[in-house]
């Protein structure tokens, strides 16, 4: 079975700076564009455009810029729309930062591959467009296929966190996030309705064994609290040459199906001093990180979400795509509780200066690896697991085999995941960065290759 995916992209950075001079540093505005230009199996053709705009000031900050906006509009040819709107600053008011962010996406066509990563078993014959995908006689009369991993959801987020300090490099920190979801079978275009039969879904399947809720199934929503401490030695916040950037707080709901969850990131950038190349000296960074429900449950809308005071990408969920895990699908492990760690080696090749810009280009092979450490919902998959382990769909088996009707195997749980690839990077000012990775994932039932990542910034 053939899995391709096909992107590219072209880049366009412009900027406007009101002074600089011989020492490199930018005063004024700069602006950075992308726009975008992907393909993928699972979204289709993305067309749009996002990027970052900064204020320098009078340069006195740089390379950290006293106001910062990012923004994304774009779309995708399988229907998701995504529209971010994010503000920061260290500046705004005179010792704390605050960020701010407005988000909406429509996925008409999302992908939900069920619970807990590894024992949540991906049949790629059912997904859409994939070989042994077969048409059936639906309740309408008319031959359907099936995209067993299908169904919609609707979201819009909003948010404000803000830091004060305590001592030199430690800060509190504190926000509010606010979600609204909508969730519900897939919805197709118009060019293509009624090509796939929305009751034969995994949607479908865990709300007929009670794994997704009937008061949840639909979405709902969210008002979450956060609040703890941040500590931060880092030179340089879009790209560290050194230093240590740790986050550990507690974020829960306050309205339905209240949760509370507990925190912990700690991220560490280590310049290695061999003096390679003009550019700079490579940097070691690795990220430890664990997120878990401590107190009450999730609900199955916002499994996906992972917590964070400082958003450097439009959205930030799921174990699994750019955030967390490269080289598995997006939003792949969904959990209660998960810990994982990233380690990348930065390059930089090469340093110049172009329309009045300064830029480098920088490569990071990287290696992640993450393990699920509290389960969801599991009591429901051993309740149904037969002898071996395995929990079937007894509505996928004329489709995919008997033998291949398996949805969850519950001897699975626990397992690690690995993956390792490399990426490069084209950075101007030293903040706009414009990244492309590539990874593969050594978990062979989780494999998406080849697996693309392109967007801005480092991971972390």
């Amino acid at each position: 079975m053939n899995k391709r995916l096909f992107a590219f992209v072209t880049v366009l950075l412009a900027g406007t700076a009101a002074f600089a001079q011989e020492k490199e540093m930018k005063t004024g505005w700069s602006m950075g564009i992308l726009p975008c230009a992907t393909y993928s199996t699972d979204n289709g053709l993305q067309y749009g455009a996002f990027g970052d705009v900064y204020y320098y000031g009078d340069g006195s900050t740089y390379p950290d810029p006293l106001h910062k906006f990012s923004w994304e509009a774009s779309h995708f040819t399988k229907g998701r729309t995504r529209l971010y709107l994010a503000y920061d600053s260290k500046y705004l008011v005179p010792g704390m930062r605050f960020n701010a962010s407005v988000t909406y996406v429509n996925d008409p066509m999302y992908n939900f591959w069920g619970f807990n990563g590894t024992p949540a078993l991906q049949n790629y014959d059912l997904w859409a467009n994939k070989e042994g995908a077969m048409l059936h006689p639906g309740l309408d009369g008319n031959q359907h296929g099936i995209n067993y991993y299908g169904m919609s959801r609707k979201m819009f987020r909003a948010l404000a966190n803000v830091q004060g300090r305590i001592t030199d490099n430690l800060n509190w920190a504190a926000g509010l996030n606010f979600w609204n979801w909508q969730m519900g079978d897939m919805r197709e275009s118009s060019k293509n309705e009624n090509t796939y039969d929305t009751d034969v879904t995994l949607y479908k399947a865990y709300q007929a064994i009670d794994a997704i809720h009937s008061d949840e199934a639909e979405g709902g929503n969210a008002l979450e609290i956060n609040a703890g401490a941040v500590y931060d030695t880092r030179d340089i916040e879009a790209a560290p040459n050194k230093g240590i950037w740790a986050e550990a707080y507690l974020n829960g709901n306050v309205l339905d199906h209240r949760y509370l969850k507990a925190c912990a990131y700690f991220r560490h950038y280590i310049t290695l001093p061999v003096h390679l190349f003009k550019a700079g000296d490579p940097v070691f960074a690795y990220r430890l990180a664990w997120q878990q429900t401590i107190a009450g449950e999730t609900p199955f809308y916002m499994i996906q979400n992972v917590p964070l005071l400082v958003q450097r990408n439009m959205i930030s969920e799921g174990f699994g795509s750019a955030n967390t895990i490269r080289g598995i699908r997006e939003n792949r492990i969904l959990t209660e509780g998960f810990a994982w760690a990233n380690m990348e080696l930065r390059v930089k090749l090469v340093s110049f200066k172009l329309l009045n810009q300064y830029f480098y280009i920088a490569v990071n092979p990287f290696f992640d690896a993450g393990i699920v450490t509290k389960g969801y919902r599991e009591d429901v998959f051993k309740k149904l697991a037969d002898s071996s382990g395995r929990v079937y769909d007894p509505l996928i088996a004329p489709f995919a085999g008997a033998g291949n009707s398996a949805i969850y195997d519950t001897a699975k749980a626990g397992d690690v995941v690995t993956s390792a690839g490399a990426g490069l990077k084209i950075a101007m000012n030293q903040n706009f960065i414009v990244s492309v990775e590539l990874a593969h994932c050594f978990y062979n039932e989780m494999v998406a290759d080849p697996w693309i990542g392109i967007g801005i910034n480092y991971q972390f």
